[in-house]
């Protein structure tokens, strides 16, 4: 038995030997070949070849996150850029509102920069000056102004920047509490007959909104209205 286990020890030491050196000659090459950082080429492996989380943030090129960041809470003012957002719709025309949250004071203020009390539109004063009261929209002169010929009313009117109101409408602004027309008639801006080259007649209004017409040589008081504006 032992001399049959004799004969075949050669045999079974080549084995050993060969197995050893196939072993070995793995392992060598297992570390001279061996995968290092520059032995991959630069821009050679595809993101989607790494796993999730492999990388580590402090192996990354500096700043190449950023504008990545994601925040964990509700946005915050310092996280939104203004200028990517649109105009508030209920602001359509006013670049400054204050504290306005509508328009309740400002019946029409589309064009006002400025629209907390509607004070100024298009940089002009809303209001009406003293000696005038607010109507129609306008400012009308509370007393009339001496007589004149309509051409020189309607200067005149025109160098306190409004002019002569409409026969209907002074009708109706001397029905107003308070108001009295002269005693005479006014001048109004209506000019219902031209029977020649300067020669027409204007429309007047007296005490009780009666409407009548005078002929332009002619003179009565006169009242001017301003816009609201000046």
């Amino acid at each position: 038995m032992k001399q049959g286990i004799w004969r075949s020890s050669p045999a079974l030491a080549i084995s050993i030997l060969a197995l050893f050196v196939a072993l070995g000659g793995s392992v060598y090459a297992a570390k001279k070949g061996r995968i290092s950082g520059k032995t991959i080429r630069a821009k050679s492996i595809p993101g989607n070849r790494l796993k999730p989380r492999s990388v580590p943030a402090n192996r990354l090129k500096p700043n190449v996150l950023r504008g990545l960041r994601r925040t964990a809470g509700p946005l915050t003012g310092a996280d939104i850029n203004e200028l990517t957002l649109g105009q508030v719709p209920s602001a359509g025309h006013a670049d400054t509102a204050g504290s306005a949250q509508s328009a309740t004071d400002a019946q029409t203020a589309l064009n006002a920069i400025n629209a907390v009390d509607a004070k100024t539109v298009n940089g002009y004063s809303a209001g009406c000056l003293p000696g005038t009261i607010e109507f129609a929209g306008a400012c009308w002169e509370t007393s009339p102004s001496s007589e004149a010929t309509a051409p020189v009313a309607a200067a005149k009117c025109a160098a306190r920047g409004g002019g002569l109101p409409e026969a209907l409408q002074l009708a109706a602004f001397a029905a107003e509490p308070g108001v009295t027309l002269h005693g005479g008639d006014e001048w109004a801006s209506d000019i219902p007959v031209v029977s020649g080259a300067n020669v027409y007649g204007i429309t007047t209004v007296s005490t009780g909104g009666v409407i009548d017409k005078a002929t332009s040589a002619e003179t009565r008081a006169y009242r001017c209205v301003i816009p609201l504006l000046s």
